[in-house]
């Protein structure tokens, strides 16, 4: 054990050593050290309605389900102030889906549950910069000073905290009614299994990700994040199946359960999996543009231009 441990150490200490000299100076991490970020990219729910063509799998990219991938719109605000470390804030509008009628697994497609959810989320988060390579060519055409191309790639890890707001609805397309009045419906308030629950949950997310300098001012990159929550309501779904008579409104008495009639899933029976939270991923393609070197460009230039000489950091 006490061997394993001085190996991990020795392994560590050589890392770190080779990673601080890909940083190369305090100048050129800290040329980057706030940056504005727009995103887009696309979404997957993981919870307890659709899914792939066997039974559930918690937390498992095995039980993706590609017809219910959703949007989704990043913004954020990066302030990098270590070599290896930087915390972003982010605001993102995206929407979730899954339906059982997605699903081949028999059981799963029969209970016939679906919903649709519109979602904001706010983020704070921390990264570890675990690879970087970071060069900054000439910045003016000086007379003695050699061209030399930027180079601005990095690599990283992040987890954090968040908050989301979710307003969940299902499509109400019961038989027995004209078919004009079928409609999406606001879930929460039906309660479909007679419980209230609230429409924010606490969020940690966590993910990997990489970006690559286009320019001194901007970046592009992609960022995979798994996102867990704290609440098993997401997709409406979470216990058991309510006693129809239990509700005075015909929509809430459908929603709670399209598939009446069917043994499987009679009142008492299982709904869903009360034991997992809901889950969901997301793809992101990020462009970040630096704010920081505008301001650092600005401050060479004047200080050239007082003829003091070259500005040295």
């Amino acid at each position: 054990m006490e061997n394993r441990l001085l190996i991990f150490f020795f392994l560590s200490c050589t890392f770190l050593r080779s990673q601080h000299a890909n940083f190369n100076s305090q100048r050129n991490w800290s040329l980057h050290k706030k940056e504005l970020q727009i995103g887009i990219g696309a979404t997957q729910f993981n919870g307890d309605l659709g899914g792939s063509n066997s039974v559930g799998q918690d937390y498992s990219l095995r039980d993706l389900d590609w017809p219910a991938t959703g949007l989704a719109a990043w913004l954020g605000y990066r302030q990098r102030f270590h070599p290896y470390f930087a915390t972003t804030t982010s605001l993102c509008l995206f929407n979730l889906r899954a339906d059982d009628s997605f699903s081949e697994e028999a059981t799963r497609n029969e209970r016939s549950l679906n919903f649709r959810s519109f979602n904001i989320e706010v983020q704070q988060r921390i990264e570890f910069i675990f690879a970087a390579n970071e060069k900054f060519g000439s910045t003016f055409n000086l007379s003695g000073n050699y061209s030399k191309k930027n180079r601005s790639q990095q690599y990283y890890v992040f987890t954090g905290l968040g908050l989301i707001y979710f307003n969940n609805q299902g499509y109400y397309d019961d038989p027995n009614v004209a078919v004009e009045n079928h409609k999406w419906v606001n879930l929460r308030p039906l309660q479909t299994e007679g419980n209230s629950y609230m429409p924010l949950t606490m969020t940690v997310p966590t993910g990997v990700g990489f970006r690559i300098g286009m320019s001194r001012m901007w970046r592009v990159g992609m960022e995979l994040a798994y996102v867990k929550t704290f609440s098993d309501y997401i997709d409406d779904v979470s216990t058991v199946y309510a006693n129809p008579s239990s509700f005075s409104d015909p929509i809430a008495a459908y929603m709670s359960n399209p598939a009446v009639g069917n043994p499987t899933f009679a009142p008492g029976n299982q709904r869903g999996d009360s034991d997992q939270k809901d889950a969901y991923y997301h793809v992101n393609l990020i462009i970040t543009k630096n704010l920081t070197y505008k301001d650092y460009g600005r401050q060479r230039k004047r200080y050239n231009i007082k003829g003091v000489g070259r500005y040295k950091v």
